[in-house]
Parts: structure tokens; sequence; C-alpha cells
């Protein structure tokens, strides 16, 4: 029997998103005897959601490196790249992946000076609009154009991802950019009925009553207070309408004086973090994304695996998520009045969501992606002769 091939697969943290599950899900896929994974993280951050519990429930113990946080420090940064640089030349591994824009710098300057055989990163999204500073930005796209030089390749989750990175931002050629789309575990929420009526009651909210939830951390890239301003034209036309606003994060004091200002605190819920999210789904009669940027969110791929409708942004990824609009409605960005009739329309005349269902099954799945990151690792270390 060959050895198992050894990957180290890194990420700044695991707050709750879309990338800590899908690190996690492939930490556990890719395991013995084919392959023996690590994954190495940081410290969650004062106010994010931890999904440690997460990776408890799928056995994976990720090796922490505090170091490891989110934000940019010179001094740290040196010391997390040594830290990194003596695990991968105690551990040896064939492949490092690193995942999200600071793993993804500290890792493949590391896993270049340990001279790994093989280096991949996987962009989940950028933080090129709309995040930081136009000098600050720029910082970050020069970082990424100098480490996609050190990668074999990277992987993006969409089409649109690549084209935005190869062409708009110039971080790497389009050959050497792999589109692999994510994969998630999405049994639960192919099981869950529609409207079971369990995170209604929970929170003392009548059956016929319309609701309107929105998933994610409250940040200012996720715009929640264009979905408040929404919320307000939407009351207008359906006056029952209830809002449930899911997740935590640095702006929720200010959301919930936002929310008393504009009139609607007897019709919002600030839910806070919800661990298991396939009855809010089963119950929601319509997700609404209403960011200024976003990548491949998680969010829209279980809402539509559980069949319910979804209205977003035109923003990132979700473009390409939808079919550019096939499978939900899409809205220009800080369109206030467009997202609200989008929200009234999806609300009052919810559309077949069957087939959409369906695409996110077979597109999303876990095993698909395993077996495409199988064929990828194996391909490269097959041409460096290394397998």
């Amino acid at each position: 029997m060959t050895e198992p091939i050894r990957i180290l697969r890194i990420i700044a943290r695991l707050n709750i998103g879309g990338p800590a599950i899908h690190v996690t899900l492939l930490t556990e896929k890719l395991g013995a005897p084919v392959y023996h994974s690590t994954l190495v993280c940081g410290n969650i951050e004062a106010g994010e959601g931890d999904m440690q519990y997460f990776a408890e429930k799928h056995g994976v113990t990720p090796l922490l490196l505090p170091e490891l946080g989110r934000s940019l420090n010179p001094l740290r940064d040196l010391s997390t790249i040594w830290q990194l640089y003596q695990l991968m030349r105690e551990m040896q591994p064939q492949v490092v992946h690193t995942h999200t824009a600071k793993a993804g710098f500290v890792g493949r300057v590391a896993a270049k000076l340990a001279g790994v055989p093989v280096i991949v990163h996987t962009f989940h999204g950028h933080v090129f609009q709309g995040y930081f500073s136009p000098a600050k930005t720029k910082m970050f796209i020069l970082l990424e154009r100098i480490t996609a030089r050190l990668s074999d390749t990277v992987i993006t989750l969409t089409e649109g991802l690549r084209r935005e990175l190869s062409e708009e931002y110039g971080i790497a050629r389009r050959s050497r950019i792999t589109v692999l789309p994510l994969g998630l575990d999405l049994e639960a929420f192919a099981r869950v009925p529609r409207q079971s009526g369990d995170f209604r009651s929970a929170h003392s909210i009548a059956p016929d009553v319309p609701l309107i939830g929105i998933v994610g951390r409250l940040v200012p890239i996720k715009n929640h207070e264009l979905f408040l301003q929404a919320a307000v034209k939407v009351r207008e036309r359906l006056p029952n309408a209830c809002f449930a606003i899911i997740g935590d994060g640095e702006l929720r004091a200010e959301l919930e004086a936002t929310t008393a200002r504009l009139g609607l605190t007897d019709c919002v819920r600030f839910v806070g973090w919800v661990r298991e999210v396939a009855p809010v789904y089963s119950d929601l009669d319509a997700l609404v994304i209403s960011s200024r940027n976003e990548g491949t969110p998680v969010s829209v791929i279980e809402a539509l695996s559980a069949r319910c409708p979804v209205v977003t942004t035109a923003v990132g990824g979700l473009p390409d998520l939808l079919d550019q609009g096939a499978l939900g409605t899409l809205v220009p960005t800080e369109d206030v009045n467009a997202l609200a009739d989008a929200i009234v329309r999806t609300v009052t005349a919810p559309p077949d969501t069957t087939r959409a269902q369906q695409l996110m099954l077979d597109r999303y799945g876990i095993d698909r992606l395993v077996m495409d990151l199988d064929q990828l690792y194996r391909g490269i270390l097959a041409k460096k002769g290394k397998l």
C-alpha cells in the first residue's frame, strides 16, 4: 500500500460562514487511508461566531496557530510565516492548500520557503471592493499578484470570479486559475419540508405571516441597512410581513437602532447565530442577500437546497450562482425600490424552486468536490514527478 498523500490546509479562522464549512468538510473527506489531512487555523475575533462545534461534529481537530488572525500586522505575520515554515518542515506535506486572503499570503510564502511540492489557494471571494480604502485595496491586489506566482494553481468558485481576477485585477493569467464550485453537505436541507413551522414557533411568528430573512455577519459589506430600508417599503404593501435577521456582529447595536428609527421594531427579529439553519430556510418565504460584494454565499445554496426562494443583489459571484437570474431574483445593488419590489413579487407569487434545488444538489455536493480536488492534486503531483 502506498503512503497517504499529506495535505496541510490553512485558513485564518473558523468563523461562521462558507469557508469554515468548506475546509472542515474537505479535511474530513480527504482522510485516511488515501490522504492525511491537517487543518490549521487562527483565533476567532471578538464578536464573531465560532464554528469549532462544526469541526468537532465532523471529527476534525484543527491545529491552532493564534497569530493567524484576520488583520494584517507585519511583525506578527513574519512570526506566523516562520511558525508555518517550521510546521511544514516537520510535517513534510506534499500539498499546502490555503483559503482566504490572510492565510493565503502567509501560507503560500511559508510553503514556498519550505519547498512544498504543490501549493494551491482558493479564493472564496475577494476583498478588492467594498472592504478597505483604495490604498489598502491596492496593497492587497499587489500581495495577491505576488503570491499567485508562488501557486501551482489558484482556485475560484465561479467562472465570473475567474474573469474578475484575471481580466479586471490581473491577479493571474486565466490559464492559471481553476474553477471548482463549492462542495457542501446538503442532505439536511433537501430533507426539510417547506413551512415546517419550527422556526416560526420558536420566535412567535404566525404561520400565515409573510416571513423574509437574511443570514450572515452583521458587518458593513452585508449592507443590512438596505435590507431594513426595503422592509419599510415591503410593509407598505404587505402590512403583516415579518423580517428575521439571523447572525451577529459589530453592527448589531447600530442596526437595532436603525430598526427602531424606521419604526420596524414590532416586525423585525434579531435572532443571532443559529447552528441548525435548515428549519430557518424551511419557514422563510424568501431569503434576501443585500450585500455590496459577495463570493459564493453558502446561505443561497442552502436556501435553494431547501426550496426557499432567494432575492439577491447582483454582485460578486451571485449572478453565476443563480444562472444570471434563472434560479433566483437578482436586483441592482443599493436599489431599495428594486429590492422591495422583488421581495413582494417573490412572497406573493412564489416561484417553483424544484429545478433550483436539484441543480444545487448536483453542482455543490461535497463528494463532487472531493473527486475534483483528488484529480487536481494528483495531476500536479504527477506532473512534478512527486507521485
